[in-house]
């Protein structure tokens, strides 16, 4: 088991090897949602070894998580922001 980044693969943020699991979407799960590490594997197909893999590389890259996290944040803003608005009827 381990945690790998492929740039073809959600976008390269670390993810569980061989899955479309993310660290942040475990750690989400887990630390935000207070979901148990074994409701998550259940849920999530994953073994409970690798939900706990990739709470420790949450852990052990708590800045780095924190930067990708805020990345996306501005990226959804930006696209909100752009995003096509409804046309105006004219009466």
């Amino acid at each position: 088991m381990t945690i790998t980044r492929d740039d073809d693969v959600l976008g390269g943020e670390p993810r569980i090897d061989e899955t479309r699991v993310g660290v942040r979407h475990v750690a989400a799960r887990v630390i935000d949602s207070g979901q148990s590490p074994a409701y998550v594997a259940d849920q999530l197909d994953l073994s409970l070894a690798e939900v706990y893999e990739a709470l420790s590389y949450y852990y052990d890259h708590v800045e780095q998580m924190r930067d990708l996290e805020r990345e996306n944040e501005d990226t959804f803003e930006r696209v909100r922001e752009s995003s096509l608005k409804p046309k105006e009827t004219i009466q």
